[in-house]
């Protein structure tokens, strides 16, 4: 349901559900049976501008777990492409929904996303749920990736649902409550250009300069200035992350930012010695994303 929760902070807009429907269905979260509060991050909800006693209550767990959608949210799953390991697939937020953009009161916009909220019309066969232990584990790693001065989404709760799910067993679930600059992905242009038209890919990248790179927007040949900005934030976050022994594990399309911002904390690990042909994924038999091969991906 829909609730008037202005007095949470909450000040949405939805600038990304204004672009062509290609990019995304709208769908609310799929409720669950019981949310509690399992971490909250108060200083992240401070500078968002929201109000920490309020959310800390049954009334923010409600807003976290999709139990309750606030006043200006406009939820949504969004579609994009993956380069997978080598090989092009259509994709999408499988068990995500991105609730609108905070306006922050100094004005910045943040994307709020609820990682494990259900299925959306790309689940492709799955739950569209997520458990516990990793969604803690990104809320570990991003907020100490954005402690180690690293650009990352960043984590501003995670609930547990009163409910299990079934993996290799049966394990709690939990939802996450991820904020990011935007979840705009490399993958989101490759759908875009696989999938929509030259002029809703034109609309894509024009959003998408005037979100995150606003200086070039006045530029002869903005597209190619776009590109080459886009490349230089990628080589920037990279750059970091061979510097503290990061590996992301999982360098596909979908899970690399426009703005230049680590994101989906799967298989992921800083290395304890110092070896090149590190890999963190299970199914990375190839070392394709090793620690030291990091850049070439990039």
């Amino acid at each position: 349901m829909t609730k008037d929760l202005s007095e949470t902070g909450w000040n949405f807009d939805n600038s990304y559900a204004r672009l062509p429907q290609t990019f995304f269905t709208s769908q609310n979260p799929t409720p669950v049976r019981s949310p509690k509060i399992a971490v909250f991050n108060k200083q992240l909800a401070a500078s968002l501008g929201l109000n920490i006693k309020t959310l800390q209550s049954e009334e923010g767990a409600a807003i976290f777990a999709g139990n309750n959608i606030p006043d200006g949210a406009s939820p949504f799953a969004q579609a994009y492409a993956g380069h997978q390991f080598g090989h092009f697939t259509m994709l999408g937020d499988g068990r995500a929904v991105l609730l609108g953009e905070q306006i922050t009161p100094t004005g910045e916009r943040f994307d709020i996303q609820l990682k494990g909220s259900g299925r959306t019309p790309y689940s492709r066969g799955g739950d569209g749920r997520a458990a516990l232990g990793p969604m803690l584990r990104e809320y570990i790693i991003s907020e100490s990736m954005h402690g180690l001065g690293i650009p990352t989404t960043r984590s501003l709760a995670v609930v547990t649902t009163g409910e299990e799910i079934a993996r290799e067993s049966y394990l709690p679930g939990a939802i996450l409550t991820r904020v990011a600059a935007s979840h705009l992905r490399v993958g989101t242009f490759q759908y875009g250009a696989r999938w929509g038209s030259e002029e809703e890919l034109r609309q894509l990248a024009d959003y998408a300069i005037k979100r995150h790179y606003p200086e070039i927007e006045d530029d002869e040949n903005k597209y190619l200035t776009f590109l080459q900005e886009v490349i230089n934030r990628q080589a920037m976050l990279i750059t970091k992350w061979q510097l503290v022994g990061f590996i992301h594990g999982v360098m596909n399309t979908d899970n690399m930012t426009i703005s230049g911002e680590t994101i989906d904390y799967g298989p992921c690990a800083f290395m304890d010695t110092f070896d090149p042909a590190t890999v963190f994924s299970s199914i990375d038999r190839e070392g394709r994303y090793a620690y030291g091969n990091q850049p070439n991906i990039g």
